[in-house]
């Protein structure tokens, strides 16, 4: 990997800059342009980015962040999600949700028909009637358009450089175990992008150094665990969420349809949190009790073993929730209309700026070294109790 001498650090408009900041991106098809949208806010704020990590499509989006120079990268991303959508122009605003939802419908369902331009295409022949063990076996669609797509949009020299570190993770389709690429340790290109997105059974495995990947949203919809398990010095996390864990009862089976996907994406990013929130209470726990304990036991073995494993830095986790509208089924990861995409792209640039206006709490927790996550566009207190460092 190639030496980059680091850069300075600035302070945001509305926060001060911890040693490293992190933007976390879960999987969620279409609605990845919500991640675009709180990519735009937060460079819109001042925020930069020291490491981004991405399931899927999250990978997808933060290659083309690590890939492009800050002055291209809102540009790219734009091109991007204005290529995926290209096929289904916007359609008119109906006052009804029952309507529009409809329309929602169709648009996905017209997806899963043609596929969609620049990601993947419907195979010729249908996967029953390939030759077992082919590629065209494996798959309903040929995603072979998203690597045209990201040579075009992405400088990989510059993404290997560095400059930003870059995480992505996919599933060994054989072992089953979950690996994450990262520039650290890897060269990244097209296939672990791809890998990282091949969702099963509608996207091909990728093959890569003689291994075949599938979607890591498979094991885990969120890179947080990875970005926390090789945190070094203080750290600002902004995870942003395509499935909101909690919300109302499903009323229709097309809810249904979509709470099921709600549940199932979402649960695993904040039983993630939620577990690293009280791992790090009790470690808190453990420096109080070790604070009182006299000098002489300081030497003990075991007190340095405990002081050891106690030992941490400050985190700071600040989750930007994509809200579904009451208009959003089941198919909301695989409708990709124009007017749907801007949508989405708006609601994560508003959610930046939400957060933004209470961003006082967690520039308080990053000036006394403490640590919380907080969910400030719905609310102006944080999620969990804050921890202090001793």
């Amino acid at each position: 990997m190639a030496d980059v001498e680091p850069k300075p650090r600035r302070r945001a408009k509305t926060l001060p800059l911890p040693d490293c900041v992190a933007l976390v991106l879960q999987g969620g098809g279409a609605l990845g342009s919500y991640q675009a949208g709180v990519i735009e806010g937060l460079a819109g704020s001042g925020i930069e980015i020291d490491w981004v990590a991405g399931i899927s499509i999250g990978a997808v989006n933060a290659a083309i962040y690590a890939g492009n120079p800050e002055a291209l990268r809102v540009e790219r991303l734009r091109a991007f999600w204005d290529r995926m959508t290209g096929a289904l122009p916007s359609f008119p605003i109906f006052p009804d949700d029952r309507v529009r939802e409809l329309i929602h419908e169709w648009s996905a369902s017209y997806v899963m028909m043609t596929g969609v331009p620049g990601f993947f295409k419907p195979r010729a022949l249908s996967p029953m009637f390939a030759a077992p063990g082919t590629p065209e076996a494996l798959s309903f669609y040929d995603s072979a358009p998203l690597r045209e797509t990201l040579d075009a949009l992405i400088d990989w020299d510059l993404l290997n450089s560095g400059a930003v570190r870059l995480s992505v993770g996919a599933v060994d389709v054989e072992s089953g175990n979950f690996h994450y690429f990262d520039t650290t340790e890897t060269r990244i290109d097209a296939r672990h992008i791809m890998a990282s997105g091949a969702l099963p059974p509608g996207l091909p495995p990728i093959e890569i150094d003689g291994r075949l990947w599938w979607d890591g949203g498979l094991v885990s919809n969120t890179p947080l665990t990875h970005v926390l398990d090789h945190q070094q010095g203080s750290l600002l996390a902004f995870q942003v969420d395509l499935f909101a864990a909690a919300t109302d009862l499903p009323r229709t089976i097309m809810d249904v349809a979509a709470r099921e996907k709600e549940i199932r994406f979402s649960s695993r990013t904040r039983q993630v949190s939620d577990q690293v929130m009280r791992v790090r209470a009790d470690r808190e726990a453990a420096r109080k009790v070790l604070a009182k304990l006299p000098p002489e036991m300081m030497d003990d073995p075991d007190v340095q073993a405990l002081a050891a494993r106690s030992a941490e830095d400050p985190v700071n986790l600040v989750h930007l929730i994509h809200r579904a509208n009451a208009w959003e089924g089941g198919s909301r990861d695989f409708e990709f209309s124009m007017r749907t995409m801007r949508e989405h792209w708006q609601a994560g640039a508003e959610a930046v700026a939400e957060t933004m206006a209470n961003a006082q709490l967690v520039a308080a927790n990053i000036e006394t070294g403490k640590s919380a996550a907080f969910d400030l566009g719905r609310k102006v207190l944080p999620q969990r109790d804050v921890m202090s460092k001793s």
